[in-house]
C-alpha cells in the first residue's frame, strides 16, 4: 500500500512538474507598453505583472495589469486603470477579478469572485455599494485570465487561417461567448528587432470604447511564450496602437531575427 502510495505521489509531482514546464509564463513575468493615438500623439503607457501569491489558502498566479495617460492628452482625457486576476496554478480558472478604472471621469470600482462549482459569480460594485449574485457559464474566465488562459491552452502549431477558437468570459455583470480568430503568421518589426508573430482578431463588443466588433488586432510571438507585441484598436474615435517596448522574467527563450 505505502509502495502503491508512493508510486502515486511521483505520477503526481512528474504531471506537475510537466506542467509548470509547458506553461507560457512564470511568476516574475512583466510587460510595458507605449501607447500611441492615430499614429502619432503619444498616449500613454500600460503594464502587465505575474507574481506567484495565494488566495484563501490557495496557490495562484496574481496578475496585475495597469494603464495610465501621459503627456499633452491627460490634460484632457485622464486614464488611470488597474485590472487584477487571481488564477488557479494548475486549472488557469480565475477565482477573483478586481477592475477599477478612471476614464475621462467614467469610474468604475468592481470586484468579482468566482465559484466555479456552483457556476455563480458574486459581484460586488464599490461605487454603487451593491452586492449581487450571477449564474456564470461553466469554465468561465474573466477578460485578463483569459489571455493567460489561451497561452497556456491554444495549440498554435496546427492552427490554420481563419480558424476561430472560443471560450465563455464574464465581464462586469455579463455572460459572453468571447471568440478570437487567427489571421495568419507574420513577421513584424518590433523594438528589439524583427520577429515571427500570430496575428489575431479578437471579437470584442462594439459600443462606447470601440468601433465595430472586429475593430481589435493582436499580434503574438510564434514562440513558447507567446508573448503580446502589438495591439491595435479602431475606436470610436480615432484609433488606438500599443506596442511592448520593455519586458523581463520570460519562462522561454525569445527569438529575434536580425538584419
Amino acid at each position: 500500500m505505502k509502495n502503491l502510495l508512493l508510486f502515486m505521489t511521483l505520477i503526481l509531482a512528474f504531471e506537475t512538474a510537466s506542467a509548470q514546464e509547458q506553461m507560457a509564463y512564470q511568476d516574475g513575468e512583466w510587460f510595458k507598453f507605449e501607447m500611441s493615438y492615430s499614429n502619432f500623439l503619444k498616449a500613454g503607457n500600460a503594464t502587465l505583472e505575474v507574481n506567484e501569491s495565494s488566495i484563501n489558502g490557495k496557490p495562484v498566479y496574481h496578475v496585475v495589469g495597469t494603464g495610465w495617460t501621459t503627456g499633452a492628452i491627460k490634460w484632457f482625457f485622464k486614464v488611470k486603470d488597474r485590472y487584477e486576476t487571481y488564477i488557479d496554478k494548475t486549472t488557469g480558472m480565475p477565482y477573483k477579478f478586481i477592475r477599477k478604472i478612471d476614464e475621462g471621469g467614467h469610474t468604475k470600482d468592481i470586484e468579482i469572485d468566482f465559484d466555479h462549482a456552483k457556476q455563480e459569480a458574486l459581484v460586488e460594485n464599490k461605487k454603487h455599494k451593491t452586492k449581487k449574485i450571477i449564474a456564470t457559464e461553466k469554465d468561465v474566465q474573466d477578460m485578463v485570465s483569459a489571455f493567460y488562459y489561451l497561452r497556456n491552452n491554444y495549440d498554435t502549431k496546427s492552427i490554420k487561417e481563419n480558424d476561430v477558437v472560443a471560450l465563455n468570459m464574464f465581464f462586469d455583470e455579463e455572460n459572453f461567448n468571447f471568440k478570437l480568430k487567427f489571421l495568419g503568421r507574420e513577421t513584424i518589426d518590433t523594438e528589439f528587432g524583427r520577429v515571427k508573430t500570430l496575428k489575431f482578431r479578437p471579437y470584442v463588443m462594439a459600443g462606447r470604447v470601440f468601433k465595430e466588433q472586429e475593430s481589435l488586432t493582436l499580434w503574438v510571438s510564434a514562440d513558447d511564450n507567446k508573448i503580446p507585441l502589438k495591439i491595435k484598436a479602431d475606436l470610436a474615435v480615432g484609433s488606438l496602437q500599443a506596442n511592448l517596448e520593455a519586458f523581463k522574467g520570460l519562462k522561454h527563450s525569445f527569438q529575434v531575427e536580425f538584419d
